[in-house]
């Protein structure tokens, strides 16, 4: 199972290097949306820096979108998804394998760029340090939960509108506490540590919902 997994993830992020995609669309995105609010709100600082943990979530949750319904689809549609199902690797290492791809491809990439993009709506090096992590715990549990989306839509030729209305309502409760641990990292009435913890949780609770979840769409669509 070990190799398998190895195998796919590896396959996935040599697809995703050489023809590229959502990775750097999602970039794109991301540096499109947090360099328009900043002209819709004004030039006031002191707002920007205020919300900026919340644009930057914001954007990454809807960046996070991108390419997400191509999971399975690719898959679905040169036949190999149904090599996956009859192989003796469970479906669920399938799963857990692609979606570790997508989320170096996409989820990392973010959060790493978040820095950068933080400079765009004022935000302090504390709350740079707090977008990084708190995006590096979340970001995982937005895949995870995207994953079941695009396994239930991975037969559909336009997909990509439906699952985000399917998984975006899913999304909100890593959203909120993601923006509640920033901004309790930069000072507040609650201690960074309690909705940090929570968002750790929601992301490991995606983890296992997620792959259960998105094997039992696949398995279905056989």
């Amino acid at each position: 199972m070990i190799r398998t997994a190895w195998a796919l993830l590896s396959r996935d992020l040599k697809l995703a290097a050489r023809i590229g995609g959502s990775g750097m669309m999602g970039l794109i995105f991301f540096l499109a949306i947090v360099t328009l609010i900043p002209f819709a709100l004004g030039p006031d600082l002191n707002l920007l820096s205020r919300i900026g943990p919340a644009i930057l979530w914001i954007a990454a949750v809807l960046s996070t979108l991108i390419g997400l319904d191509r999971l399975f689809q690719a898959d679905e549609e040169d036949g190999s998804l149904d090599v996956l199902r009859s192989a003796p690797a469970p479906l669920e290492v399938v799963v857990i394998a692609k979606v570790l791809a997508h989320w170096l491809t996409t989820g990392l990439p973010l959060a790493l760029a978040a820095p950068f993009f933080g400079l765009l709506v004022a935000l302090s090096p504390d709350a740079m340090l707090a977008m990084i992590v708190t995006l590096l715990v979340g970001t995982p549990a937005l895949t995870f939960i995207g994953a079941i989306g695009a396994a239930l839509t991975a037969s559909l030729r336009r997909g990509g509108l439906i699952l985000a209305i399917l998984v975006l309502p899913f999304m909100i409760p890593t959203l909120i506490f993601g923006v509640s641990a920033a901004n309790a990292a930069v000072g507040g009435t609650v201690p960074f540590a309690t909705p940090f913890l929570i968002l750790v949780a929601l992301s490991l609770i995606a983890a296992v919902v997620g792959t259960v979840g998105a094997a039992a769409a696949l398995r279905s669509g056989e």
